[in-house]
């Protein structure tokens, strides 16, 4: 029974800093996800878990955490990705609910869409019952929110399933002070959010150079054209985006359950968790 999870905490990690709570909290919860695709669960349902609980831990810059843009608004992104049937759901500029991740994937199950945005995301999220911020001025506002690299800390997950299926989430507050209505590579299906029967890939970064490259549906491009690796695939995707002056990175597995999780900025928060034993979970090199 092969299975491999990845999931990252955003690619905005400076070195002056320390992750210790991150780092113990993403550890644990891989941890948590390879119990559920031990059981048996689809690397959809675990993606989703997986991406709620880091959009409510409060210490990174998706969900609580999310830092406010130029108006002083916090405006949220996020999408999810079914890789043996390719649907999807996302939203862009959502403001007041709990879970975007939860909301992106009831556009997916729940409507003939793939993205809603705004006031029209809003009134899906309201109409489906989803749990809403009680307090937004004070749920959001955390040390994640406040920090010099908040403008990069996007959350992610991507499985393998025991029975072949691939599953890729992403959820960001976004640019810390970016205009209002700014939207960049999370809630994008194939930019910064992707699955299908080859990989699954979340992204993170400076969203504008992923839109760019299309990073995230170019991992899977490169394998079924080129007959690249996961490895070099994702890496190659990875300098495509430095080339154009963009920072980040992404995780990604593939069918076989191997994992990829380049970057080209200081740090990345993220950690891996295979069938194999594998356990490993890192900011720095």
């Amino acid at each position: 029974m092969t299975w491999a999870l990845a999931l990252h905490g955003g690619a905005g990690a400076i070195a002056e800093r320390l992750y210790k709570h991150e780092e113990q909290h993403m550890a644990a919860l891989l941890e948590s996800g390879a119990a559920m695709l031990t059981r048996g669960l689809s690397a959809l349902d675990v993606v989703t878990e997986m991406a709620e609980a880091l959009e409510a831990c409060g210490l990174h810059q998706a969900g609580k955490g999310s830092a406010p843009n130029a108006a002083g608004d916090v405006e949220l992104d996020a999408s999810i990705m079914d890789g043996p049937t390719r649907r999807a759901g996302a939203v862009a500029a959502l403001r007041g609910f709990l879970s975007p991740v939860r909301v992106a994937r009831g556009v997916m199950e729940h409507t003939a869409h793939v993205l809603l945005v705004g006031e029209g995301a809003e009134a899906f999220a309201a109409a489906q019952n989803f749990a809403r911020v009680a307090d937004p001025a004070s749920y959001y506002v955390t040390a994640a929110s406040g920090m010099a690299s908040a403008n990069t800390g996007t959350i992610g997950a991507v499985a393998l399933d025991a029975r072949g299926r691939l599953a890729a989430a992403t959820s960001t507050g976004g640019l810390q002070g970016k205009l209002p209505g700014r939207v960049g590579d999370t809630p994008i299906i194939g930019a910064g959010c992707w699955a299908d029967e080859r990989a699954a890939v979340s992204c993170t970064g400076l969203g504008e150079y992923f839109m760019r490259v299309n990073a995230a549906a170019d991992v899977s491009a490169r394998i079924a054209y080129a007959g690249a690796s996961l490895h070099d695939a994702a890496n190659a995707v990875i300098e495509d985006v430095r080339q154009l002056g963009g920072t980040g990175g992404l995780i990604a597995v593939d069918r076989l359950g191997n994992v990829a999780a380049p970057f080209v900025s200081q740090g990345m928060k993220r950690g891996i968790a295979t069938s194999s034993g594998r356990r490993e979970v890192k900011t720095f090199l």
